[in-house]
Formats: structure tokens, sequence, C-alpha cells
């Protein structure tokens, strides 16, 4: 026969561990969301960078192949 005192410290017991469980579950979700959202700021980051790059390319004819100061 368990005591009313045992049964107790087994609640407690049981108790405690479900809330680490859920604190762990929490931290591990948070984990998941920070890494998307790094993954989408990279990503996002990259996509700036190459509409940047691809504004201020130099026009193919801007040259027009020709090295005289004139262009002709």
């Amino acid at each position: 026969m368990v005591s009313h005192i045992e049964q107790q410290i087994q609640a407690r017991i049981a108790r405690v561990r479900a809330e680490q469980e859920q604190r762990r579950q929490q931290r591990e979700e948070l984990a998941r969301r920070r890494t998307a959202g790094v993954a989408k700021r990279h990503a996002a980051k990259l996509f700036r960078l190459a509409q940047q790059r691809s504004d201020t390319a130099v026009p193919d004819d801007l040259f027009n192949g020709s090295l005289a100061a004139s262009g002709a």
C-alpha cells in the first residue's frame, strides 16, 4: 500500500516532468521558427542583392564595342 505522502510526491514528480517536457517542446519549436526566419531573411537579402546588381549593371550597348572616346 502506497502512503498519501508518497502519492503526493509521485504526483509532484510527474507534474515537474510534464512541465519540463512542455518547455523542451517550446524550445524546439522556437528553434525551428528561428531557423526558418533566418533562412527567409537570408533568401530575401540574396534576392535584394541580385536586384541591385541587375539595376546597376552596365548595359551591353553602352560601350558598343568601340574603344574610341566618341563611341563612333
